[in-house]
């Protein structure tokens, strides 16, 4: 049996700068590692979210515009007030909040598309 310590989710982008701004906007706090247009990590609770820049041999792969399942889950504290950091970010969710069993969400996306489900526990 294997045993598993940690999770990491990590981002590939070609928009590496802009991607890491906006992760350091959103989480309050800069990257630690950070590797200048290669790696940054932002560390919450519970889970690291690397971001990477892909090797040029790989880039074409990161640059399909079609949407992956994959979704960014983060629980704030007050979601009004989150709502408000991704408007001053220039990232609007596109739609209403929603009520769920756990709470309230609302869904956004950041500079490359991916998926953030923002939510407030009840």
């Amino acid at each position: 049996m294997l045993n598993y310590n940690t999770a990491l989710v990590a981002l590939g982008t070609t928009n590496f700068e802009l991607v890491v701004n906006f992760y350091s906007q959103l989480l309050s706090q800069q990257p630690h590692p950070y590797q200048p247009k290669r790696y940054a990590q932002f560390n919450l609770l519970g889970l690291r979210l690397g971001i990477f820049q892909p090797q040029v041999s790989h880039e074409k792969e990161f640059n399909d515009s079609a949407r992956s399942g994959l979704s960014l889950c983060l629980e704030v504290e007050n979601l009004e007030e989150a709502i408000a950091v991704l408007n001053d970010l220039g990232y609007p969710p596109p739609g209403q909040i929603n009520v769920a069993s756990h709470g309230q969400e609302i869904y956004a996306y950041d500079p490359d598309g991916n998926r953030l489900i923002l939510h407030q526990s009840l």
